[in-house]
């Protein structure tokens, strides 16, 4: 009973004490399970081996020692040595052909079947939806079911759920890539989104307030003003801040309680299909679509946190409040009032881009001319006194309200950085005096002075019809080819050439970006990604214009107001400001100018001058060599040991321990376990380093 007790005593601590040298030998961390589970079945399968090759060396019997006490227990723990040996051995191999959090593991098979489950009941689910909307992934369309193809796609994106029908939003502004009819049913997804019942509504604004939803609203209508993708609006009035006071008209833009676990699925789903397609096909590569489905990913989760979208609106309105166009707006927020979940906002009252057919509405089209009387006082010597002066303005026609767009857009981009970059038909909101509100800023973008020096400078080109210039811009701003091949310039210049006589010769519409980027897309040149934004944001703004007026020109009205743009961006003080900045930067160059030369000169007269190649400035790379000549060292010792070990075992020579073992062959073997340790210490490494880079 003791002699069992004691070996698994012995085993227990054998066990925790080899896979704690095997994580510190590695240098790695590895699974504790596996560790424990691997040395427990070495242990337990070596017990035997090691007590006959013990007897068999005449070490021990049935009677006790054969040798001498403590020459024996040195044996026995040489022996304990090379079974300890031959566990982290184990280990280090199953490592090193299948290092933990890799591969199977029952935790992660449990979670990742439970993920299958999920996305194979959403694909049934999808697959279902569509099949009940009569299309198919096998055979055509269904006849006689009285939709359309393109409604019937609006109703099954309407029922799949807010990934998909952000999708939709996202392609009703491609009328370049779809055609009209597919992208007139999309637009109807803007807004008309079917709502959730108003119970599950309050109950999700209650969660976002800290006390009775009656304490912060006067009223709020159970009927929403509009149910989107991701939320649901509510127009509400607020408590007046002061008794008496004005009850403040908002809305209450409420995360749908669904939302979030449905958009974890469907995301899941397209990165997976993407990075699938990229492996299949060579056009998914070309266009990039699994960093394309990233990038929506990623703005798709930005738009579940309306803390982001609130910090949003305050740039923008203030980005507004500085514009030159006064004629477009960006609603109050009320932060306070706004949550993770929850956003509240002054109310916009008039009719969303998508509600528009190519037209001004009737009773706007219809306005009469606005009359606006102001006293102004004169003063001319001994009369002075006041006269009424009133001026009548006529409404705003359709074209002349695109065109405000058009200049408060291009402002926002080329000239302050901070736009707007969701612009599609539901995100714009036409009021009844004829003035724009922008709304729902979950994207915005961010260019840089220097890009929009660059920008403004490529519109002057495109204005000009100057290829020269604009292939000069783009190559100073574009990432070169990631393969190393060498850049056709002239016959980038030729293609931009071509896109640019067939826009001053033609129709100016929005696929002048699109081309310009599949161009340097053919010549394996990117844009930086806060220009390619801007390009997607310009058309789907075009795209959006049409819904206001049918066959609105946006390119040509952008490069008719380049000019404008310029001498606005050309400001005297701005100039001025940048002009001292690069003084101040040169001069201070210049003094230091005579310090160097002197020092170059002193070094040139006593023969110290040279020139040092810094190969490994960078500090990875400083480490990467230390890391390859310790391996290196580690495996060269390792291997100098085996070898000695070989010659040691091999040997006759030196004093007889046993009868059996002799010195050497004993030393031979304790050797031959500390380099064979080394050696797969420093393959383990190795193959870390080729994971980490591959």
């Amino acid at each position: 009973m003791l002699e069992v007790f004691a070996t698994v005593l012995i085993g227990v601590v054998f066990a925790v004490s080899a896979a704690w040298v095997a994580q510190h030998v590695l240098g790695a961390t590895i699974s504790w399970i596996r560790a424990l589970v691997l040395v427990a079945i070495v242990y337990t399968l070596t017990v035997p081996l090691v007590r006959a090759a013990l007897e068999s060396g005449g070490v021990i019997s049935d009677d006790g020692f054969d040798v001498s006490g403590g020459l024996g227990v040195v044996i026995i723990v040489v022996a304990l040595g090379w079974q300890f040996a031959i566990a982290v051995a184990v280990i280090m191999v199953t490592e090193l052909f299948w290092p933990s959090g890799r591969g199977w593991h029952p935790i992660r098979a449990v979670q990742e079947m439970l993920h299958r489950r999920a996305r194979m009941r959403r694909y049934a689910q999808v697959l279902r939806i569509a099949s009940e909307h009569g299309l198919s992934l096998y055979g055509s369309h269904r006849s006689g079911g009285g939709e359309d193809v393109p409604a019937a796609l609006v109703s099954v994106l309407n029922e799949c759920g807010p990934t998909f029908v952000k999708i939709g939003q996202v392609l009703s502004t491609r009328d370049d890539l779809l055609p009209r009819e597919f992208t007139d049913a999309f637009a109807s997804l803007q807004m008309n989104t079917t709502p959730l019942p108003w119970d599950d509504i309050k109950r999700a604004i209650e969660a976002e307030l800290p006390g009775p939803l009656e304490a912060t609203f006067a009223w709020i209508d159970e009927t929403p003003l509009a149910a989107a993708s991701l939320a649901q609006v509510h127009a509400a009035r607020l408590r007046p801040a002061e008794p008496g006071g004005d009850e403040p008209s908002v809305v209450i833009k409420v995360q749908r309680p669904d939302a979030r676990a449905s958009v974890q699925v469907d995301t899941d789903i397209l990165q997976r299909l993407a990075a699938d397609a990229e492996r299949r096909s060579d056009w998914a590569r070309a266009y990039g679509l699994r960093a394309l489905v990233e990038e929506f990913v990623r703005a798709l989760t930005e738009e579940l946190d309306y803390r982001i979208e609130v910090d949003n609106t305050e740039l923008l309105r203030d980005t507004m409040q500085r514009s030159t166009v006064r004629n477009v707006h960006v609603p109050r927020v009320y932060p306070a009032l706004c949550t993770k979940q929850m956003m509240v906002q002054e109310r916009v009252v008039g009719v969303p881009f998508s509600a528009l057919h190519g037209a001004l509405p009737e009773d706007l089209d219809d306005a009469p001319p606005h009359e606006h009387t102001e006293a102004r006082q004169f003063d001319a010597g001994p009369v002075a006194g006041s006269v009424s002066v009133t001026s009548i303005t006529p409404p705003p026609t359709a074209r002349d309200i695109a065109d405000t767009l058009v200049d408060a857009i291009f402002e926002q981009v080329a000239l302050r950085g901070v736009f707007h970059a969701d612009l599609h038909p539901g995100n714009l909101i036409l009021r009844p005096d004829g003035e724009v509100t922008l709304i729902d800023f979950g994207s915005i973008g961010v260019l840089e002075r220097s890009m929009r020096r660059v920008l403004i400078a490529m519109m002057s080109a495109m204005a000009a019809e100057d290829d020269i210039a604009l292939t000069d811009l783009l190559l100073m701003i574009v990432e070169e080819p990631a393969d190393g091949s060498r850049l056709d310039r002239s016959g980038l210049q030729h293609e931009i050439g071509t896109i640019l006589t067939r826009v001053h010769n033609g129709r100016g519409d929005a696929t002048l970006f699109r081309e310009v980027i599949d161009v340097l897309r053919r010549h394996r040149l990117a844009l930086p990604a806060e220009l390619a934004l801007v390009f997607r944001t310009l058309g789907s703004l075009e795209g959006t214009l049409r819904h206001l007026v049918a066959d609105y020109e946006m390119v040509e009205r952008a490069l008719e107001r380049t000019p404008h743009f310029v001498r606005i961006a050309a400001d005297p003080r701005g100039v001025l400001a940048d002009a001292q900045v690069q003084l101040q930067v040169a001069g201070e160059q210049l003094r230091r100018l005579p310090r160097r030369i002197e020092t170059i000169g002193a070094s040139l007269e006593d023969g110290t001058f040279g020139v040092n190649l810094r190969m490994f400035r960078d500090p990875k790379e400083r480490g990467w060599v230390r890391s390859l000549v310790s391996q290196l060292t580690t495996a060269l010792i390792g291997v100098t040991l085996i070898i000695a070990a070989v010659i040691l075992l091999v040997s006759d020579g030196g004093p007889q321990l046993t009868a059996e073992i002799g010195l050497f062959p004993f030393l031979g073997s304790i050797l031959g376990l500390a380099g064979m340790l080394l050696v797969l210490g420093s393959l383990r490494r190795t193959a870390m380093r080729n994971d980490i880079g591959s």
